[in-house]
C-alpha cells in the first residue's frame, strides 16, 4: 500500500545519509495462500534494520539470510519460500530482493507525486528461477514516465513484469475536537493513513492535543477550506454541535469523498440532511450516497476506542467495495 512505500523511501533516505547500503524485498508472486499478497515490499539495512514486512513475521529473518548475498555482490536475486511445510499458510512466496539505491531526482519526483496525490506505478522485472541474475529489478512510472532499462535488459524475454498501481495514500479528514476524534486519529494514523483534523477556531483546541494527525486546522466553519477532500478521503463528522455539523456538511457539499460518516443517531442525520437540503437544493445525489450515519459498523462497541473501530472498520470496507463478513462464512479464498 501507498503509505508502506512511502516509509520505505523515507526510511533509505535515512539509510543513505548514514551511508548504510539498503536492498528491497518484493513479494512478486504467490502460488497458494499467503499473509499478504504479491506487491508488499520491505527494506532491509546491511546493519539488520528493516522497515516493512512481506508477511506477519514469519517470512523475513530468512528475507534478511538471503539478503547478505545482495549485499555483498549488488546482484538481484530471486528466492521462494514454501510455507505449507513451515507454517501451515499452504502458499509458496516468490520472493526478489534487490539494491535499493533511488537516485536524488526520483526521490524527488517521488515526493512531489504524493504530495500532488497522483496515482503511480511500480513495476518489478524478474524471473521466478532461484538465485542472482542481473536485470531483475523495480522501476517507478512517475507522472507517465518511466526510469530506463539498459538495452541488454529489453533484450532479456525471459524476465516477467509485475505492475502495481498505487493510489494516492488514504486520507481521513476528522472534523472535531473532542476526546473521541482524538481517539479516531490515532487509530487512524497507526493503519498508515493521512490524518487531518478541522477544528472550529473558538473551540480554542490546540494541535498537541492530536499528536497523530498530520494536519490540524483550526477554522470557521462556515468558511472552511475543503479543497483537500478527493476520492481518497473518508470525512467524519463528530463535533457533537448540531449547528457546527450542519456547517461543516454545508460547505463539503460541494466535494465528493468516498466516505463521510456522521455521529449520532439516525433521526439527527435525518435533520441534517432535511435542513441541508432546505438550503441547498441543488447538492447532487452523488453526494448523498457518500453519507453513512449512524457511523460504524454495528460490533457492539462501547467507548472511543471500540467506536473508533467499528468506523475505521466501516471506512475500510467501503473503500475496498466489500461487504463486511465474518470470515469463516466465506466460502472463497480470504483476499478474493
Amino acid at each position: 500500500m501507498t503509505h508502506e512505500l512511502i516509509h520505505i523511501v523515507e526510511a533509505y533516505k535515512k539509510a543513505e545519509a548514514s551511508g548504510v547500503k539498503t536492498v528491497m524485498a518484493t513479494v512478486v508472486e504467490l502460488e497458494g495462500s499467503s499473509y499478504r499478497r504479491p506487491g508488499v515490499r520491505m527494506l532491509l539495512l546491511e546493519n539488520g534494520g528493516t522497515y516493512g514486512a512481506v508477511s506477519g513475521g514469519c517470512v523475513e529473518k530468512e528475507v534478511f539470510r538471503q539478503a547478505a548475498e545482495v549485499f555483498q555482490t549488488g546482484t538481484p536475486k530471486m528466492m521462494t519460500y514454501d510455507g505449507r511445510y513451515r507454517l501451515g499458510c499452504e502458499g509458496i512466496l516468490y520472493i526478489l530482493i534487490e539494491p535499493f539505491r533511488p537516485e536524488e531526482k526520483l526521490l524527488r519526483d517521488f515526493e512531489e507525486q504524493i504530495s500532488a496525490r497522483k496515482p503511480f506505478e511500480l513495476h518489478t522485472y524478474y524471473n521466478t528461477k532461484t538465485g542472482s541474475r542481473t536485470g531483475m529489478k523495480t522501476l517507478f512510472l512517475l507522472d507517465g514516465k518511466k526510469e530506463d532499462r539498459t538495452d541488454a535488459e529489453k533484450k532479456d524475454a525471459d524476465l516477467k513484469v509485475f505492475r502495481q498501481t498505487y493510489k494516492p495514500r488514504m486520507r481521513i479528514a476528522l472534523f472535531g475536537g473532542e476526546h473521541d476524534a482524538v481517539v479516531l486519529s490515532s487509530l487512524s494514523a497507526s493503519m498508515g493513513w493521512e490524518v487531518l483534523v478541522v477544528v472550529a477556531a473558538d473551540e480554542a483546541q490546540a494541535a498537541d492535543k492530536f499528536p497523530a494527525a498530520d494536519l490540524f486546522l483550526p477554522v470557521i466553519p462556515e468558511t472552511a477550506d475543503v479543497s483537500m477532500v478527493d476520492e481518497q478521503t473518508a470525512v467524519v463528522l463528530m463535533t457533537h454541535s448540531y449547528v457546527k455539523d450542519l456547517k461543516y456538511l454545508l460547505r463539503l457539499s460541494s466535494t465528493l469523498p468516498s466516505y463521510l460518516g456522521i455521529l449520532g443517531p439516525a433521526n439527527r442525520r435525518e435533520r441534517l440532511l432535511n435542513e441541508l437540503l432546505e438550503r441547498m437544493p441543488e447538492v447532487p445525489g452523488e453526494f448523498f450516497d457518500k453519507i453513512y450515519g449512524p457511523a460504524g459498523i454495528d460490533l457492539g462497541a462501547e467507548g472511543p476506542q471500540e467506536i473508533g473501530v467499528s468506523i475505521l472498520a466501516e471506512i475500510l470496507a467501503v473503500f475496498r467495495s466489500v461487504q463486511p463478513v465474518s470470515l469463516k462464512e466465506k466460502s472463497t479464498a480470504i483476499h478474493s
